[in-house]
């Protein structure tokens, strides 16, 4: 089952090792221009450069040029990405997200909520563990047919006490009228408090949940329960 990745700086902290950086070795144009005009400086007047290399030469600078052009339209093109993807992560602030997660955020007050997919008609049966491993309540629901069944717990226990806010984790079995059981994956919603920029992408900060890279929200807004 996929979980999320906590830890987003370390993406961030990847992308430098320090207040200085080591100069580029790589040639520009300028360069090459300036090795290219020594070269006719100095060549031997008894075996000057012949049409075929001088040729070869300047394709070899047409090439750098294009190299040099190229590397500022890719550079223009990962400013705008990073840009536009900034912009979606402010707009998702605020917001409910479905995530696939096997850990359930139960806030200080309401419920928890999410959903499975059901392999067909029969009963979800959810299992919701506290952190030190103790099952603390169980959650049944109807699945009326194959796809989408959303679940909700409203974080009363087992023993009709209100749990306390914090991460629970969650496991969801399938057991079809025949008695066979098929375990499955669990996605849970989540309300985006605040977005990192990591040097990979953007990372949702979900309360209770910790944080999930943007390509791991299957929906915006709450699974219906």
């Amino acid at each position: 089952m996929t979980t999320i990745n906590g830890d987003p700086f370390a993406a961030i902290n990847s992308s430098g090792t320090g207040a200085a950086t080591k100069k580029t070795e790589n040639l520009g144009q300028a360069d090459f221009m300036r090795l290219m005009t020594e070269q006719l400086k100095h060549q031997d007047p008894l075996k000057p450069l012949s049409n075929s290399e001088f040729i070869g030469q300047l394709a070899q600078f047409s090439t750098v040029q294009g190299i040099s052009d190229l590397n500022a339209t890719v550079s223009g093109f990962t400013s705008a990405l990073t840009g536009d993807q900034v912009l979606k992560g402010a707009s998702l602030v605020g917001h409910s997200v479905l995530i696939p997660s096997d850990t359930l955020a139960l806030p200080a007050s309401g419920n928890a909520s999410g959903l499975v997919m059901a392999p067909g008609a029969g009963m979800v049966k959810l299992e919701i563990t506290d952190a030190s491993g103790v099952v603390v309540d169980t959650v049944e629901v109807e699945a009326t047919g194959k796809g989408e069944t959303p679940f909700a717990w409203d974080g009363i226990k087992a023993n009709g006490e209100r749990a306390p806010a914090g991460a629970y984790s969650i496991k969801a079995q399938h057991i079809a009228a025949d008695g066979t059981g098929t375990a499955l994956n669990t996605y849970v919603d989540a309300t985006v408090e605040s977005v990192t920029i990591g040097s990979d992408g953007l990372y949702l900060n979900l309360p209770g949940l910790g944080t999930a890279p943007l390509d791991y929200v299957l929906r915006i807004g709450k699974s219906s329960t």
